[in-house]
């Protein structure tokens, strides 16, 4: 696969690609899930559901590390939230979120979740390394 990967890369006119290693820290326990939204559009930003331009996934908060591989190379943004009852959506109180939460680049939080430019990295032929610090409030 690998191999197939590379020969691709070689050929004119190919489109580079470049992977993406995500390492969550600061998880408050191993319990329930993460939820992980990639995208390069500032639309679809920090849960990839406008226009459905972006990569869901789900994981365990037992092993906080996911690989993406095949990336077009760009500037892409990742949110991130720590699911510890497993029910598919961030829990809060007036408002305030009772689950952790992250962002890449680890940018400063006011009201609400960062602007994309602010969780905003660079993706470039080979790979890229982003560490998203998780957040509890409550």
């Amino acid at each position: 696969m690998a191999a197939a990967g590379l020969c691709l890369a070689l050929l004119p006119g190919a489109t580079p690609l470049a992977s993406l290693d995500v390492e969550i820290t600061g998880l408050r326990s191993a319990k329930g899930v993460i939820q992980l939204c990639l995208t390069a559009d500032a639309g679809a930003f920090p849960d990839c559901k406008a226009g459905g331009n972006g990569i869901k996934r789900t994981l365990s908060a037992a092993a906080p590390h996911i690989r993406f591989e095949g990336l077009a190379p760009g500037e892409y943004a990742v949110a991130v939230i720590h699911d510890a009852n497993g029910n598919a959506r961030l829990d809060t109180m007036l408002g305030i979120p009772r689950e952790g939460f992250g962002f890449s680049r680890n940018p400063a939080i006011g009201f609400g979740p960062p602007r994309f430019n602010a969780a905003r990295f660079a993706v470039g032929v080979g790979g890229e390394t982003q560490q998203v610090r998780m957040r509890y409030l409550l």
